[in-house]
Protein backbone atom coordinates (compact mmCIF):
# COMPACT_ATOMS: atom_id res chain seq x y z
CA UNK A 1 0.00 0.00 0.00
CA UNK A 2 1.34 3.07 -0.83
CA UNK A 3 2.50 5.55 1.96
CA UNK A 4 0.49 9.26 1.84
CA UNK A 5 2.31 12.43 3.11
CA UNK A 6 2.24 13.99 5.78
CA UNK A 7 -0.33 16.81 4.12
CA UNK A 8 -2.24 14.37 2.42
CA UNK A 9 -2.75 12.67 6.24
CA UNK A 10 -3.58 15.76 7.76
CA UNK A 11 -5.79 17.12 5.25
CA UNK A 12 -7.85 13.37 5.49
CA UNK A 13 -8.31 14.37 9.09
CA UNK A 14 -10.11 17.48 8.36
CA UNK A 15 -12.70 15.83 5.80
CA UNK A 16 -15.39 13.88 6.78
CA UNK A 17 -15.63 11.22 4.43
CA UNK A 18 -18.92 10.21 5.33
CA UNK A 19 -20.32 13.33 4.68
CA UNK A 20 -22.01 15.18 1.84
CA UNK A 21 -21.21 18.71 2.32
CA UNK A 22 -22.77 21.50 -0.21
CA UNK A 23 -20.73 22.60 -2.78
CA UNK A 24 -19.62 25.96 -0.87
CA UNK A 25 -18.66 24.22 2.04
CA UNK A 26 -16.77 21.45 -0.08
CA UNK A 27 -14.59 24.41 -1.82
CA UNK A 28 -13.42 26.53 1.01
CA UNK A 29 -12.88 23.06 2.82
CA UNK A 30 -9.80 22.38 -0.15
CA UNK A 31 -8.92 25.59 -0.06
CA UNK A 32 -7.94 25.81 3.42
CA UNK A 33 -5.95 22.06 3.68
CA UNK A 34 -2.47 22.12 4.27
CA UNK A 35 -0.74 23.75 0.39
CA UNK A 36 2.19 22.59 -1.31
CA UNK A 37 4.09 25.07 -2.66
CA UNK A 38 2.48 25.31 -6.36
CA UNK A 39 -1.27 26.17 -6.72
CA UNK A 40 -3.02 22.93 -7.33
CA UNK A 41 -5.51 22.45 -9.79
CA UNK A 42 -9.59 21.66 -8.39
CA UNK A 43 -11.03 18.67 -10.19
CA UNK A 44 -14.38 16.78 -9.85
CA UNK A 45 -14.52 13.58 -10.36
CA UNK A 46 -18.42 12.40 -10.88
CA UNK A 47 -19.52 8.45 -10.83
CA UNK A 48 -22.75 8.10 -13.22
CA UNK A 49 -25.28 5.25 -13.02
CA UNK A 50 -24.25 4.10 -16.70
CA UNK A 51 -23.16 1.06 -17.85
CA UNK A 52 -20.34 1.50 -19.55
CA UNK A 53 -20.33 -1.59 -21.29
CA UNK A 54 -23.07 0.00 -23.32
CA UNK A 55 -22.37 2.41 -26.38
CA UNK A 56 -25.79 4.36 -26.27
CA UNK A 57 -25.02 5.33 -22.14
CA UNK A 58 -21.37 6.45 -22.60
CA UNK A 59 -21.32 10.45 -21.90
CA UNK A 60 -18.75 12.35 -24.05
CA UNK A 61 -19.08 16.50 -24.42
CA UNK A 62 -17.57 19.58 -23.39
CA UNK A 63 -18.53 23.02 -21.42
CA UNK A 64 -17.19 26.05 -21.31
CA UNK A 65 -16.29 27.33 -17.82
CA UNK A 66 -17.71 30.74 -16.48
CA UNK A 67 -14.57 31.36 -15.31
CA UNK A 68 -11.85 29.75 -17.39
CA UNK A 69 -9.44 27.43 -15.83
CA UNK A 70 -6.51 29.64 -14.93
CA UNK A 71 -3.63 28.02 -16.96
CA UNK A 72 -2.36 28.23 -20.67
CA UNK A 73 -4.04 25.34 -22.70
CA UNK A 74 -1.98 24.28 -25.54
CA UNK A 75 -4.51 23.89 -28.75
CA UNK A 76 -3.27 22.40 -31.95
CA UNK A 77 -5.47 22.58 -34.91
CA UNK A 78 -5.62 20.47 -38.39
CA UNK A 79 -6.81 22.94 -40.69
CA UNK A 80 -5.83 24.19 -44.01
CA UNK A 81 -6.07 27.33 -45.89
CA UNK A 82 -8.55 29.87 -44.82
CA UNK A 83 -9.09 28.13 -41.64
CA UNK A 84 -5.85 27.74 -41.12
CA UNK A 85 -5.67 31.39 -41.10
CA UNK A 86 -8.55 31.52 -38.81
CA UNK A 87 -7.06 29.16 -35.91
CA UNK A 88 -3.52 31.11 -35.88
CA UNK A 89 -5.16 34.06 -35.38
CA UNK A 90 -7.41 32.75 -32.57
CA UNK A 91 -4.46 31.43 -30.75
CA UNK A 92 -3.66 27.85 -32.00
CA UNK A 93 0.13 26.67 -30.75
CA UNK A 94 0.12 24.46 -33.47
CA UNK A 95 -1.44 24.55 -37.25
CA UNK A 96 -1.12 21.55 -39.73
CA UNK A 97 -2.04 18.51 -41.60
CA UNK A 98 -0.64 15.64 -42.92
CA UNK A 99 2.85 17.15 -41.41
CA UNK A 100 1.24 17.73 -38.00
CA UNK A 101 -0.34 14.03 -38.41
CA UNK A 102 3.36 12.93 -38.73
CA UNK A 103 4.93 14.90 -35.70
CA UNK A 104 2.36 13.32 -33.47
CA UNK A 105 2.89 9.41 -34.80
CA UNK A 106 6.82 9.89 -34.10
CA UNK A 107 5.66 10.94 -30.57
CA UNK A 108 5.59 14.65 -29.86
CA UNK A 109 2.65 14.70 -27.87
CA UNK A 110 2.68 18.47 -26.36
CA UNK A 111 -0.80 19.87 -26.36
CA UNK A 112 -4.22 19.66 -24.54
CA UNK A 113 -6.34 19.68 -27.00
CA UNK A 114 -6.88 18.60 -30.89
CA UNK A 115 -9.14 20.40 -33.10
CA UNK A 116 -9.47 19.50 -36.39
CA UNK A 117 -11.59 20.64 -39.20
CA UNK A 118 -13.94 18.19 -40.59
CA UNK A 119 -12.23 17.61 -44.19
CA UNK A 120 -8.90 17.05 -41.91
CA UNK A 121 -9.87 13.72 -40.41
CA UNK A 122 -8.29 11.43 -43.37
CA UNK A 123 -5.43 12.62 -41.74
CA UNK A 124 -6.83 12.67 -37.95
CA UNK A 125 -8.12 9.02 -38.88
CA UNK A 126 -4.43 7.58 -38.16
CA UNK A 127 -4.08 9.17 -35.06
CA UNK A 128 -6.54 7.17 -32.82
CA UNK A 129 -4.54 4.94 -31.22
CA UNK A 130 -2.40 7.45 -29.98
CA UNK A 131 -4.63 10.32 -29.58
CA UNK A 132 -7.46 8.28 -28.24
CA UNK A 133 -5.88 6.68 -25.21
CA UNK A 134 -5.13 10.24 -23.66
CA UNK A 135 -8.34 11.74 -24.72
CA UNK A 136 -7.52 13.89 -27.06
CA UNK A 137 -9.16 12.42 -30.12
CA UNK A 138 -11.20 15.29 -31.67
CA UNK A 139 -14.79 14.38 -31.45
CA UNK A 140 -18.05 16.57 -32.90
CA UNK A 141 -19.87 15.61 -30.04
CA UNK A 142 -16.83 17.49 -27.86
CA UNK A 143 -16.85 20.51 -30.16
CA UNK A 144 -13.53 19.67 -31.55
CA UNK A 145 -14.24 18.65 -35.01
CA UNK A 146 -15.93 21.79 -36.41
CA UNK A 147 -15.56 24.00 -39.38
CA UNK A 148 -14.98 26.62 -37.19
CA UNK A 149 -11.56 25.90 -36.08
CA UNK A 150 -11.03 29.56 -34.90
CA UNK A 151 -14.19 29.89 -32.77
CA UNK A 152 -13.15 26.61 -31.02
CA UNK A 153 -9.75 27.61 -30.52
CA UNK A 154 -10.86 30.35 -28.60
CA UNK A 155 -13.65 28.48 -26.13
CA UNK A 156 -10.79 26.04 -25.17
CA UNK A 157 -8.20 28.68 -24.43
CA UNK A 158 -10.30 30.43 -22.84
CA UNK A 159 -11.40 27.56 -20.44
CA UNK A 160 -13.76 24.92 -22.14
CA UNK A 161 -13.28 21.99 -20.86
CA UNK A 162 -13.48 18.23 -22.65
CA UNK A 163 -14.67 15.53 -20.69
CA UNK A 164 -15.31 11.68 -21.55
CA UNK A 165 -16.74 8.63 -19.52
CA UNK A 166 -13.75 5.66 -18.69
CA UNK A 167 -13.66 2.52 -18.35
CA UNK A 168 -15.62 2.71 -14.98
CA UNK A 169 -18.11 4.97 -15.87
CA UNK A 170 -16.60 8.03 -14.40
CA UNK A 171 -15.99 11.34 -15.63
CA UNK A 172 -13.25 13.91 -14.50
CA UNK A 173 -12.91 17.19 -15.25
CA UNK A 174 -10.44 20.77 -13.75
CA UNK A 175 -12.94 22.88 -12.50
CA UNK A 176 -10.26 25.75 -11.71
CA UNK A 177 -7.34 26.47 -9.40
CA UNK A 178 -6.96 26.78 -5.69
CA UNK A 179 -6.10 30.17 -5.78
CA UNK A 180 -9.52 30.69 -7.14
CA UNK A 181 -11.69 32.72 -4.78
CA UNK A 182 -14.71 29.83 -3.62
CA UNK A 183 -17.33 31.86 -5.13
CA UNK A 184 -15.65 31.42 -8.61
CA UNK A 185 -14.87 27.75 -8.34
CA UNK A 186 -18.52 27.34 -7.24
CA UNK A 187 -19.46 29.23 -10.33
CA UNK A 188 -17.28 26.45 -12.44
CA UNK A 189 -18.51 23.56 -10.45
CA UNK A 190 -22.04 24.21 -11.05
CA UNK A 191 -21.60 25.30 -14.79
CA UNK A 192 -19.99 22.15 -15.12
CA UNK A 193 -22.16 19.29 -13.45
CA UNK A 194 -25.61 21.60 -14.91
CA UNK A 195 -24.43 20.37 -18.59
CA UNK A 196 -23.46 17.09 -17.77
CA UNK A 197 -26.65 16.58 -15.84
CA UNK A 198 -27.99 17.56 -19.15
CA UNK A 199 -26.39 14.81 -21.30
CA UNK A 200 -27.89 12.34 -19.48
CA UNK A 201 -28.38 9.34 -21.74
CA UNK A 202 -32.21 8.21 -22.28
CA UNK A 203 -31.27 4.19 -21.20
CA UNK A 204 -30.13 5.55 -17.91
CA UNK A 205 -32.81 4.74 -14.84
CA UNK A 206 -32.65 6.11 -11.29
CA UNK A 207 -29.88 8.21 -10.40
CA UNK A 208 -27.39 9.81 -12.99
CA UNK A 209 -24.98 11.50 -10.71
CA UNK A 210 -24.49 8.82 -8.24
CA UNK A 211 -21.09 10.37 -6.51
CA UNK A 212 -19.74 13.56 -6.93
CA UNK A 213 -16.57 14.04 -4.95
CA UNK A 214 -14.05 17.29 -5.05
CA UNK A 215 -10.20 17.30 -4.01
CA UNK A 216 -7.06 19.60 -5.51
CA UNK A 217 -4.24 17.75 -7.10
CA UNK A 218 -2.68 16.35 -3.76
CA UNK A 219 -5.69 16.16 -1.43
CA UNK A 220 -7.95 13.60 -1.00
CA UNK A 221 -11.54 14.14 -2.07
CA UNK A 222 -14.66 15.97 -0.70
CA UNK A 223 -18.14 14.18 -0.89
CA UNK A 224 -20.65 16.83 -2.23
CA UNK A 225 -24.53 16.95 -2.44
CA UNK A 226 -25.76 17.54 -5.91
CA UNK A 227 -28.86 16.94 -7.52
CA UNK A 228 -28.82 15.49 -10.90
Amino acid sequence: MRKRSKRYEEASKRIDHAKLYPAREALGLLKGLPAPKFDETVDVVVRLGIDPKKTDQLVRGAVSLPKGLGKAVRVVVFAEGEKAEAARAAGADEVGSEDLAKRILDGWLDFDIVIASPDMMKHVGKLGKVLGPQGKMPSPKSGTVTPEVGTAVQEFKAGKVEFRTDAGGNVHAPVGKRSFSVDDLEQNLVAFLTHLTSLRPAAVKGNFLRKVSVSTTMSPGALIAFEG
